[in-house]
């Protein structure tokens, strides 16, 4: 008899190939995507060392992390050297005959956000991609996880990695999530609890009542974040919401349900390296105040005392009220939370009203052209610029500073994104990251503010 098993062991089982001399696994990759910062590399490598692609209709190709988010844009960006970037992608995925999504084509987008919306990604498939957020796409119930240029290479002439087995690790919300509260407020309270070495390089599964209650793309959320918990991957057993979500969409097949497809969640009696279990209702939405993912607080918390450099950088002093922070700047987007729910539930809170004369700055940047065309189809880019933020094309763009856009030198920002590490958005800037509701409600006050008293 098989002994129980979680849903990242059968998976991993599933797609064993062999066992190396170490102990080690070859693991069989279904699907490979990469970006224009990394991908003309890996595949001029490949190119210049006489190895071709394996399988070209399993890899993907698009330009999302230093392609221009302005209106109009071409191939220049304004990162220096960055137009290359771009023209070599595209040359060297032409070649190599895999399919490409290029700068304005109609399913350009970030990674995270097309795979998903286009069905690339199912539930039960491995996918690799050059980005440490590729976890993301766990929330369909598949074997997703970041890894390095070279990795890329050997993954598209082999159709295999070598992968030491991870530890497991179940993190359950148990309960209903109070008014106000979202998925990104579960990853950043998960990690202020926890530690942003909390995850140790393990296979995380999400799970519990308030995870089943999550849409798809706030899943998606939850996942995201599973790298600043320095965890391995993350994943969610997909339910009839996953299988619905996915029907007819471009790359999955005509029927994405049955035996395999049920089968795929982590037995009753499956055993877990470590367990966190987190009772939903204790959430507040949440803020970060200092330099790392792991200090955050609740939106009406005080400052707690931590290490020096974080409150020199941030400028914050501990037993400080994070609520009233004047801000200089927003960003909505990111892999983070930049799909259409995320843009629609931000949107509901301006109401008519217009951003802080004292925010110099404010953007939103669609996930991918497909949400563009969907908010824009719902009038929702009306609404943000009639309250005074750009209505940008989609990528990654303020994300992080690639040496091209962004904001004001010594500015605060309140974003959407994942990091807020010390220059994430540009030398000196000091980012505070927070749910799209929090962006919208601080930008409107000109200060970290709590979105639930617009909501009132």
């Amino acid at each position: 008899m098989t002994a129980p098993q979680t849903l990242f062991d059968k998976i991993w089982q599933a797609h064993r190939v062999a066992e190396t001399p170490g102990g080690a696994s070859l693991i069989a990759i279904d699907r490979v995507f990469l970006h224009e910062r990394t991908g003309a590399s890996a595949l001029k490598s490949m190119a210049a060392a006489g190895r071709p692609v394996r399988d070209p209709a399993r890899v993907f190709a698009v330009m999302d992390h230093i392609v221009d988010t302005r209106p109009g844009r071409g191939d220049q960006t304004l990162m220096t050297g960055g137009q290359a970037f771009i023209t070599e992608t595209r040359e060297a995925a032409r070649a190599a005959g895999i399919t490409l999504f290029d700068v304005n084509d109609p399913d350009q987008g970030i990674t995270h956000v097309i795979s998903p919306e286009l069905g690339i990604v199912l539930p039960g498939v491995t996918l690799v991609a050059p980005d440490s957020h590729t976890c993301t796409q766990g929330a369909l119930g598949a074997l997703a996880w970041g890894i390095g240029s070279s990795e890329a290479e050997h993954a598209m002439a082999t159709g295999v990695l070598r992968l030491s087995h991870p530890g497991t690790m179940r993190v359950r919300w148990d309960g209903a999530l109070g008014a106000g509260v979202t998925a990104k407020d579960m990853a950043l309270h998960l990690i202020a609890a926890y530690g942003a070495g909390g995850g140790a390089g393990r296979a995380l599964e999400f799970a519990g009542s308030a995870v089943r209650g999550l849409d798809i793309e706030a899943r998606m959320t939850l996942c995201n974040m599973a790298t600043e918990f320095a965890a391995m991957s993350a994943i969610i057993a997909p339910d009839e919401a996953t299988f619905a979500w996915l029907a007819g969409r471009r790359y999955a097949p005509a029927s994405i349900d049955g035996p395999y497809w049920q089968g795929l969640k982590s037995d009753d009696e499956a055993r877990f390296d470590a367990e966190v279990s987190i009772d939903a209702a204790s959430i507040a939405p949440m803020v970060t105040w200092g330099t790392s993912p792991e200090q955050a607080i609740p939106v009406d918390g005080l400052v707690p005392q931590g290490p020096a450099r974080a409150h020199d950088y941030i400028g914050l002093s501990a037993g400080q009220p994070i609520k009233g922070v004047p801000i200089d700047a927003a960003f909505l987007g990111s892999c983070t939370n930049s799909r259409l729910s995320d843009l629609r539930r931000a949107a509901v809170l301006l109401n008519g009203r217009r951003i802080a004369p004292s925010i110099r700055k404010a953007l939103v940047v669609p996930g991918s052209s497909a949400v563009k065309r969907a908010a824009e189809a719902e009038g929702m880019h009306h609404l943000f610029q009639a309250a005074g933020f750009e209505w940008r094309e989609s990528g990654c763009s303020l994300c992080f500073y690639a040496g091209g856009e962004g904001f004001d030198p010594g500015s605060r920002t309140i974003s959407s994104t994942n990091r807020n590490f010390e220059g994430r958005q540009g030398p000196g800037i000091r980012t505070h990251i927070a749910s799209p509701e929090t962006v919208v409600a601080s930008a409107l006050a000109g200060a970290i503010a709590d979105a639930r008293e617009l909501a009132a």
